[in-house]
């Protein structure tokens, strides 16, 4: 049996070793030069490897065509990538989430970072965004990303959650398995000195080409400004949680249910032959994840699924729901931005460009919407924007993309290897 996996984080890993020790053949696909994924992400010139399993580093996948995937190897500035196509027995999708970032003026300057991306640097390359780092948004991946930041020497000089400490105090039974790892967090930051503030984040970024401080904002219970302050920073990093990375699954025809793949108690999607783990199933973490992934290349196998791993998801997923609840994106996040602030940096269209497609010119539907703004149609095709300005007009976008990853004309007219 050929198994493919698409993705290389905990879930995929996971799924790989339960398919791989069962007999299978299994081919692990991911875009990173080692596995790990945002999590367990290694050095670049540590590369991991996991015994049996075949592993294609460095490789995108840009199309699914029922069970047949298709591939590009190489570095994706390269002029040489290798296209190939698998056609797999089963198909095992782990292509997790990246970071949703809320806009504020400024956040386009440079010197202002993802979550994702400053965890990143520091894990792989061993480079900090900054000196002077502030970190902001909500949700516990902040917590991860200072870590990554102190292990490399940056110097963070507060952590600030926008969400209030009444939300996620109400959430230590479903995550009592959580409270070692929050201890150290905790201990961490009283070590090196580092406020934790709640209800407070930064709402704009000041300098000229690059980020030379910050306005930090206290909030209120749906995140309206009560009070400002600025402070000197050369770096920000801001995470609101992660948006599942829906492209391939949305193309093998699986049915998606509250912006995520739909999935049964092993892990299968409502295609024959296609399962789903990791945060493409819900945003879990590292833990649920991997115990998804088990899951999942047990089942594509045939074999017997353990109580043990069941009951490990379905604590994971009481967690994954009292965090859900403890850290939401409130709606007044829209009053911290100013006409001219980008929503779409790829074709940097501003708010009051956005507002003028919907309340001027009448633009209504997802595609008029992009052809009247060009919101969501540069090069990351909408990943970082749409959801953004799903919120700002009410209008829903689709994750459609028959082409899921950048691939040049004479790429997309090559041959592939089979």
């Amino acid at each position: 049996m050929n198994v493919v996996v698409v993705g290389a984080g905990p879930a995929g890993i996971s799924a790989a070793r339960a398919a791989s020790v069962r007999g299978a053949r299994v081919t692990l696909v991911d875009a990173g030069q080692s596995v790990g994924g945002q999590f367990f992400r290694q050095p670049f010139d540590q590369p991991r490897t996991l015994p049996g399993v075949e592993h294609l580093p460095s490789t995108v996948v840009w199309a699914i065509e029922g069970r047949r995937v298709h591939l590009l190897t190489g570095p994706a500035d390269g002029p040489d990538r290798r296209a190939r196509a698998i056609d797999a027995d089963v198909l095992i999708l782990a292509t997790g989430a990246y970071d949703r970032v809320v806009p504020f003026p400024g956040w386009d300057m440079r010197g202002v970072y993802t979550a994702g991306a400053a965890q990143i640097l520091a894990k792989e390359q061993r480079i900090p965004i900054g000196k002077r780092v502030l970190v902001a948004g909500t949700g516990p991946f902040l917590l991860a990303v200072t870590k990554s930041l102190i292990d490399v020497g940056a110097s963070v000089v507060g952590v600030l959650e926008a969400n209030s400490p009444a939300r996620w105090l109400r959430t230590p039974l479903a995550g009592r398995h959580k409270f070692g790892e929050a201890a150290q967090y905790v201990a961490l930051l009283a070590r090196h000195r580092i406020p934790y503030r709640t209800q407070t984040t930064v709402v704009a970024a000041h300098g000229d080409s690059q980020i030379r401080s910050a306005t930090v904002a206290r909030l209120g219970e749906h995140w309206n400004v009560v009070s400002t302050k600025e402070i000197e920073v050369d770096a920000v990093c801001i995470g609101y949680g992660f948006t599942p990375q829906l492209e391939l699954a949305v193309a093998a025809g699986c049915e998606l249910v509250d912006g995520f793949v739909h999935v049964d108690i092993t892990q299968a999607t409502s295609v024959p032959g296609v399962f789903a783990a990791g945060e493409i199933t819900g945003i879990g973490g590292a833990d649920l994840a991997a115990a998804e992934g088990t899951i999942a290349g047990i089942a594509a196998v045939g074999g017997d699924i353990p109580r043990e791993t069941l009951r490990k998801v379905r604590q994971g997923r009481r967690f994954a729901a009292a965090m859900t609840q403890a850290y939401p994106v409130q709606p007044e996040w829209r009053d911290w931005l100013a006409t001219d602030t980008v929503v779409c940096r790829c074709e940097r269209v501003t708010y009051g460009a956005l507002c003028d497609a919907v309340r001027t010119r009448a633009a209504t539907g997802a595609r008029t919407v992009k052809l009247v703004s060009r919101v969501g149609l540069g090069r990351c095709q909408g990943r970082t924007c749409l959801r953004n300005a799903a919120d700002l007009t009410g209008v829903a976008f689709n994750d459609r993309r028959p082409i899921a990853a950048p691939l040049r004309l004479g790429e997309l007219a090559a041959e592939e290897e089979e």
